[in-house]
């Protein structure tokens, strides 16, 4: 691990860092979307993903980076909103519906999207492989007040051969 991650894990922590990160968020959503995926802000590090959802009211395509853990042939999201009171949209959209698109690395894949329990074994192994990439996820979750919503995105088997489409979840 670089420097840079170990300072941007340890910075994370912080209320005012995380007060700046819906700037952060959008600057990086720009940079994602125009690299389809292959640049972040953040780096590699991290595991950047864009989450694409439909808006549960517009109806519109609506686009958001996120850190990802991969984890039993899918992908662990979760609704942090930087430790705000409120839920972040993306996870509301993705209640209304569970179809999404993923893009990681510039390849893009279609998911389906489970709201996972708010106790119990299973949150607590993907929690903590969450917190294992940004340990700020516990503060966030402090200060919430709320329970942070985690979601496990499964690949979407392609019907035309069987497979799920975009060879899966890259190794964290």
């Amino acid at each position: 691990m670089g420097w840079y991650v170990r300072t941007f894990k340890r910075l994370g922590r912080l209320r005012w860092v995380a007060a700046l990160g819906p700037r952060i968020v959008a600057a990086d959503r720009k940079l994602q979307v125009r690299t389809r995926g292959r640049r972040s802000l953040m780096g590699r590090s991290f595991n950047p993903m864009l989450l694409t959802t439909t808006g549960r009211r517009s109806g519109e395509p609506r686009v958001s980076p996120l850190i990802y853990a991969a984890v039993d042939g899918g992908y662990v999201v979760a609704g942090t909103n930087f430790g705000q009171r409120h839920h972040p949209a993306w996870s509301g959209n993705l209640l209304a519906e569970p179809a999404a698109t993923i893009s990681i690395d510039g390849r893009e894949t279609a998911v389906r999207a489970r709201l996972v329990e708010d106790q119990g074994p299973e949150r607590d192994r993907l929690w903590a492989a969450m917190t294992a990439l940004w340990p700020a996820y516990d503060e966030y979750a402090g200060r919430a007040g709320r329970p942070i919503r985690l979601f496990l995105l499964a690949p979407v088997a392609d019907e035309a051969n069987g497979a799920a489409n975009g060879g899966g979840p890259k190794p964290t």
